[in-house]
């Protein structure tokens, strides 16, 4: 039998592929549980300096797998939904808050948890015609994996209220202008665009780019004067780095600098 997620580590770039193609990437216990080790091994590997989240076949993921879903609501015994303290939210957890810049290559259709994954990276490049549905109120539940933090922060609250509570598939161009992904491509050009990307990212200074998601998380939910302070520390940390000093020392003689990732 297979592993239902894939991780790879190239020059840097860690890819973490869903891989269960025949469920459209569904995310049963056995995936949920990979997943989670996959992005804890790629947040604390400091060889890793940027991490790509894909899937096989044609979907990027459909969020929670309902056939066994169905099976576990059939259980008197069974918690009901523990999943998400168990699962979901460490995984996009340590998505958001991993040292390092992560990117998500939406191969095909993402959905409910599916779409919350992709929207908790830093980066979205979406193959045409793939397309996101926040499907959970579809199944009469709340949202979760951290979408009603990060959906509202990248559309506002009005719409995020409309795409939760009438879920509904959109497509790549609309995904574009309201700001849900970052790049749409043609299907044949997604793993080039991705690996030109990831590579520019894993050549870059990680532990900015570290302190840098940092910095906005922390000011998403903080004043203004705490954004600062925490500003002033990022900056004390960043630094201190050696790629700082390469950095200065390559402008100071007017050359560009190769980064180390520390």
């Amino acid at each position: 039998m297979s592993e239902p997620v894939r991780y790879e580590l190239d020059r840097g770039v860690a890819t973490i592929t869903l891989d269960r193609p025949e469920a459209m990437n569904g995310l049963d216990v056995p995936t949920k549980v990979a997943l989670l080790a996959a992005v804890r091994r790629a947040a604390d590997d400091a060889e890793v300096r940027c991490v790509v989240l894909t899937g096989s076949g044609r979907a990027f993921c459909v969020g929670q797998d309902l056939k066994e879903h169905q099976r576990t609501l059939a259980d008197a015994s069974a918690p009901p939904l523990d999943t998400v303290e168990l699962h979901y939210n460490p995984i996009v957890s340590t998505l958001v808050s991993m040292p390092k810049p992560v990117v998500a290559a939406v191969n095909g259709v993402a959905a409910g948890a599916g779409v919350s994954l992709a929207l908790a990276c830093d980066f979205r490049v979406m193959a045409e015609p793939a397309g996101l549905n926040l499907a959970f109120a579809g199944i009469a539940l709340s949202c979760d994996t951290g979408s009603s933090w990060t959906l509202p922060r990248l559309v506002g609250r009005a719409k995020a209220l409309e795409l939760l509570y009438f879920p509904r598939t959109i497509a790549s161009a609309e995904a574009l202008s309201l700001g849900l992904v970052t790049t749409v491509v043609p299907a044949e050009d997604l793993a080039e665009e991705v690996a030109t990307l990831a590579r520019r990212l894993a050549e870059g200074p990680t532990v900015a780019y570290g302190a840098i998601r940092r910095s906005v998380a922390h000011a998403a939910g903080h004043s203004f004067d705490e954004a600062l302070a925490v500003e002033a520390e990022m900056m004390a940390l960043t630094g201190q780095t050696e790629d700082h000093r390469a950095a200065v020392s390559a402008f100071v003689e007017k050359r560009k600098p190769e980064f180390e990732g520390r």
